[in-house]
């Protein structure tokens, strides 16, 4: 597994950046699909040689002025800009978060009433490592019959990469893959004790198809996105998803889905027993 997590952050960002949206050239023999190590290097302000060791995980402690330069070069989001802190902080042992406790295990009062009020949209509040806590009757419906709520807690990650069932209930399951292992990433990743023994265990359990994605992938997942799930009852669904993180609960994740189209809503509808339009489409 890469212990590098900084060095390919910056270079998954950096390759992601076109030289056009930082007022370069282009040029007519340009391999690199995104910025050259020496473009990024003269945009924020540092050597090029500095750059190639960060990336190559042999500087690991940036200064704050160098991670802000950075961020800048790279045209960083908000939430791009805080997982930048959160690796350069977790390469020195000193930001832990919720890393020296073991996962989430129980819901407070509060959260269990907003799952109630979040009726019939089907929700699920997930630890950091993927168990699945606690969810709406909604979502009960939509995941229960496919396998998803199998297990003593649930585990989304586990079932994504372990479960054969997987691919049929994900007709996008490597996109799906993909996500669960950046939602994984996110934060301390290998720092943290209890999701560097789950990652080995996926590891064990899941092989290259786990491994390569952890070797490969940032650990900043979609907040939003579409996801189809082929649900036994009721068909091939697209679901849009919003995740909601809490702040007042840093190891716990609120994964809100909604129908993405009319045939999506109206199956909903059916699954929980309520009226027409009970869940509106979120799109065409």
């Amino acid at each position: 597994m890469s212990d590098n997590e900084l060095g390919l952050f910056l270079r998954t960002r950096r390759e992601a950046v076109t030289p056009a949206q930082v007022g370069l050239p282009t040029g007519p023999r340009r391999r690199t699909p995104g910025l050259r190590r020496a473009e990024l290097a003269m945009l924020a302000g540092v050597s090029v040689e500095y750059v190639t060791r960060l990336e190559q995980g042999r500087d690991r402690r940036p200064s704050v002025q160098i991670v802000v330069a950075l961020a800048d070069a790279l045209r960083l989001t908000a939430s791009e800009r805080v997982h930048l802190h959160r690796l350069t902080k977790g390469a020195d042992g000193t930001f832990m978060c919720a890393g020296a406790a073991a996962p989430e295990r129980t819901v407070r009062p509060g959260l269990r009433v907003l799952l109630e009020r979040l009726e019939p949209a089907p929700a699920v509040l997930l630890n950091r490592i993927g168990d699945a806590l606690a969810w709406t009757a909604g979502y009960e419906r939509l995941a229960g019959p496919a396998g998803l709520l199998d297990g003593d807690p649930p585990n989304l990650t586990r079932f994504v990469f372990t479960d054969e069932r997987a691919p049929g209930v994900f007709p996008d399951r490597d996109r799906v893959a993909d996500e669960q292992v950046a939602a994984l990433k996110q934060g301390p990743f290998r720092a943290d004790p209890h999701v560097a023994a789950f990652a080995d265990e996926l590891t064990f359990t899941a092989g290259a198809d786990f491994a390569d994605r952890v070797r490969t992938l940032p650990g900043l997942p979609a907040a939003t996105g579409v996801t189809r799930l082929a649900h036994p009852e009721a068909g091939m669904l697209r679901l849009a998803y919003e995740t909601l993180e809490l702040p007042g609960d840093v190891d716990l994740r609120l994964v809100v889905h909604l129908p993405a189209d009319d045939a999506t809503a109206a199956a909903l509808d059916r699954l929980t027993g309520r009226r027409p339009g009970a869940l509106r489409a979120v799109s065409g």
